[in-house]
């Protein structure tokens, strides 16, 4: 038991000294105004180089990532039918598909899906 908690008690000292080590090591000392301005040819820029990002485009990109993820969650679903009673792996996969198919009848009513606005 002693042994377990000293070799925790380690870990965690050895894991706080690398990350104070990594955040001193990464800091930068100074901030020079051409280093942080965008390269263009040894020129002025000719407009900003910091175009306000599109929400739109974000938000499209988390519904993909998430319509992702649930067809990663059904794949499985397939495998265990052979080995679930067919019943509860009935309601479960209704249940499942139901709840996705909810939010994406919520996304479309909020016109999300739309790309033309």
């Amino acid at each position: 038991m002693f042994s377990i908690i000293s070799i925790a008690i380690i870990i965690m000292m050895i894991s706080l000294l690398v990350m104070i080590l990594a955040s001193i090591l990464s800091k930068k000392s100074l901030v020079d105004r051409e280093k942080s301005s965008p390269f263009e040819c040894g020129f002025d820029p000719k407009s900003s180089s910091r175009l306000p990002f599109s929400l739109r485009f974000f938000l499209i990109t988390i519904i993909f990532l998430i319509f992702d993820v649930e067809i990663a969650l059904i794949l499985p679903m397939i495998i265990i039918f052979k080995f679930s009673n067919l019943i509860i792996w009935s309601m479960t996969s209704v249940i499942f598909i139901l709840i996705l198919l909810i939010g994406l009848y919520h996304e479309w009513n909020q016109g999300m899906l739309n790309w033309s606005n």
